[in-house]
């Protein structure tokens, strides 16, 4: 049996590559990634730098993701989705440890990020409905 590959900004980016290749096809999160990435290969750079900064501590990742999301059209279901297509390519392109690790991550970032945004799971924010959602 094969060591587990090394989790590596390669592979990172190979890993990011894949999963935008598959939100930019989602019937539900596609038209808001599309609507909002103008240049892809720019933004699959700008994410392998901000995995590369969670998960190999490179440092290298200049944004911030809470400004980034804020002024989409974005609900609870969607960071959903967003982690299911995760959860999908991290089991398609790395090992079962590193996956493993990449999914927490991503987890505790969507968690982070649906927080910040005042998004509850039912298209609430913090009890009080959202205007338009779900409606």
């Amino acid at each position: 049996m094969n060591p587990p590959a090394a989790l590596d900004e390669a592979l990172l980016a190979t890993l990011v590559d894949h999963f935008y290749e598959k939100v930019r096809r989602d019937p539900d999160i596609g038209p808001i990634f599309n609507a909002a990435v103008h240049d892809w290969d720019e933004h699959k750079r700008l994410l392998t730098s901000f995995w590369a900064s969670v998960a190999l501590r490179a440092g290298s990742y200049r944004g911030n993701p809470m400004a980034a999301h804020r002024p989409h059209p974005i609900q609870a279901r969607h960071f959903d989705r967003w982690l299911e297509l995760w959860r999908e390519t991290c089991g398609e392109e790395l090992d079962e440890a590193n996956a493993a690790q990449m999914l927490d991550y991503a987890q505790r970032i969507g968690r982070s990020l649906k927080f910040g945004l005042g998004l509850h799971p039912e298209g609430r924010a913090f009890g009080v409905p959202v205007v338009g959602v779900g409606r």
